[in-house]
């Protein structure tokens, strides 16, 4: 990867914050397809999020929404008192079908985390047309955030989606892990079920709203 002396010219905004007395509310689903008690899930380290994350990354991809073409951001994190700050959500340049999505110029991503101290602690994306779910390039583009971070998460936004209009997934560990690991197909495929019956991914437990949290949006598009 080559390195990049100059930081991309991107606006930036900051979501507003919010009254003190706003409480941080665990991210929870009614919908068990995902859901999987596991013990290990406590020696996560929590990752807070804004509250405006979602909505003001579906403004940001709405343009490529109404022509049914994915959008994908990068989200950058602070560590502080062992939870994960995403003080950082980045739009990169970027290649879109309306079944994928592939970020380009990564040098560009790079700088911006490395200018701030941020650790890649997961990603976002649409499904303009699509249910909420994790398809299986979703499911190896996940795979490598999570080995350099063991607690990030992959947000699905699918506006289209009556049941569920987003999900925050990652996979299942060691289980989903190792199927990936294994796995040296590309494109769309299935996957083989994990030896211990477990699902390839799950709902996080250890994702929290934060109104108070601020957060700055590069758009390098």
């Amino acid at each position: 990867m080559s390195m990049v002396t100059h930081y991309p010219s991107a606006a930036i905004s900051c979501t507003e914050v919010a009254p003190n007395a706003a409480e941080v509310s665990q991210v929870t689903t009614g919908d068990t397809r995902y859901a999987y008690s596991d013990t290990a899930m406590h020696v996560l380290k929590n990752i807070h999020i804004s509250a405006q994350l979602m909505e003001d990354f579906l403004q940001l991809a709405c343009n490529n929404t109404e022509k049914d073409l994915e959008t994908c951001g990068v989200l950058g994190a602070s560590l502080k008192e062992e939870t994960f700050y995403a003080t950082t959500l980045i739009i990169p340049k970027q290649e879109s079908t309306s079944s994928s999505c592939q970020a380009l110029k990564e040098e560009e991503i790079f700088n911006i985390q490395n200018d701030r101290s941020l650790l890649p602690v997961g990603w976002i994306h649409t499904h303009p047309s699509q249910s909420c779910f994790m398809s299986s390039i979703d499911l190896h583009t996940h795979f490598s955030y999570q080995v350099m971070v063991p607690e990030a998460i992959a947000i699905v936004v699918a506006p289209t989606d009556k049941t569920r209009n987003y999900g925050i997934f990652r996979l299942t560990d060691p289980s989903g892990m190792n199927v990936l690991k294994e796995c040296e197909e590309k494109g769309f495929h299935p996957h083989r079920d994990p030896n211990d019956g477990r699902p390839l991914y799950e709902q996080c437990s250890h994702v929290y709203i934060n109104p108070n949290l601020r957060f700055e949006i590069f758009d390098l598009r």
